[in-house]
């Protein structure tokens, strides 16, 4: 296997790391492998199947009618304090 040696990491970026590896109770190193495995799986979708996958969530969600504009601005208001 190879070695990765990433530079110039925000401390930010690293200790919300580690609290998510310990969250999943996985060392930081699998922690962040598990994570550049997911991105690149996300990837790894061809155009074609991302549409395939949103006309069958489009059938699915056939049987709701559409938002209407008063709809989502009163959501709007009441999500607000």
């Amino acid at each position: 296997m190879a070695t990765l040696t990433l530079k110039n990491v925000p401390e930010e970026l690293v200790v919300q790391l580690k609290e998510e590896a310990k969250q999943n109770r996985r060392s930081l190193n699998q922690e962040a492998l598990s994570r550049l495995e997911t991105s690149v799986a996300l990837r790894k979708r061809s155009a074609e199947e991302t549409i395939a996958a949103l006309r069958r969530l489009h059938e699915k969600l056939s049987y709701m009618k559409p938002l209407s504009a008063s709809f989502i601005d009163r959501a709007k208001r009441l999500g607000r304090p």
